[in-house]
């Protein structure tokens, strides 16, 4: 029965959405999507997200020069930088290596670079967290990740790559949504909203048990934490946060 209701509810959703799976179905919806709507929404959102989560990621962030190289010098490599809501939080100096598999994000990115002079900044990279080749092996000293890893095509290619391009006892920083726990109501609305959520927002998948794939990973030290983010009304408040050393 209450597979039948979920089945019932997705339809219902997806028949509001209905213009969009048009869209979508004639090669629409998904070049307007990566244009114009997701770095518009994203640029709002992030604003928003940040506010809420300022005190998390200060504490995230706080021990990152802890990895720097003996000469103080921190290479940071962030993945899905989008529109560089992270700046604020890196340490003064760095060096941050940006990469997006969308290139219309880089506007909204000259913005965040410009606001956030404390930092360095290299060449922006067009390309997907699995592809990461321009990066040399063993290069940069931190790799970031937030709400990237929902909506990557393959997280355990994205971890390898990672790995690879982290230095010996560099650290992997991590804050990302994730399934909720399968008891629960917001499990319920997650399988619900998936369909539509993956369309709506660039293949962002709502169910991922994205800690498994850390822990399978080629790390020699993790801290991870489950914390429920007070994003209301929205099915993506079930968080994972923390770092894990190579």
């Amino acid at each position: 029965m209450a597979e039948v209701v979920v089945l019932f509810l997705t339809l219902c959703v997806q028949l509001l959405a209905l213009p969009i799976y048009v869209l979508s179905y004639l090669g629409i919806w998904e070049p307007f999507c990566k244009k114009k709507f997701f770095p518009f929404f994203l640029e709002k959102f992030t604003v928003d997200y940040n506010q809420k989560m300022l005190r998390q990621k200060q504490d995230l962030f706080r021990n990152m020069m802890e990895f720097a190289d003996p000469s103080g010098k921190l290479t940071v490599l962030e993945i899905g930088t989008g529109t560089g809501s992270n700046f604020q939080f890196f340490p003064p100096n760095c060096r941050v290596i940006c990469t997006d598999p969308n290139p219309h994000f880089q506007e909204r990115l000259a913005k965040s670079m410009v606001q956030n002079k404390h930092l360095e900044y290299g060449q922006f990279i067009t390309t997907s967290g699995e592809a990461l080749s321009q990066v040399p092996d063993a290069s940069v000293d931190v790799v970031v990740s937030t709400l990237v890893l929902c909506s990557v095509k393959n997280v355990e290619a994205v971890l390898r790559e990672v790995c690879r391009v982290l230095k010996s006892g560099g650290a992997f920083y991590f804050l990302e949504h994730v399934t909720a726990d399968h008891s629960s109501w917001s499990f319920f609305w997650q399988r619900i909203y998936s369909p539509t959520w993956k369309l709506l927002f660039d293949g962002c998948y709502l169910t991922r048990e994205t800690w498994a794939d850390i822990e399978k990973a080629s790390f020699s030290e993790i801290k991870l934490q489950h914390i429920h983010v007070p994003l209301q009304w929205t099915p993506i408040q079930p968080h994972i946060i923390g770092y894990a050393v190579k």
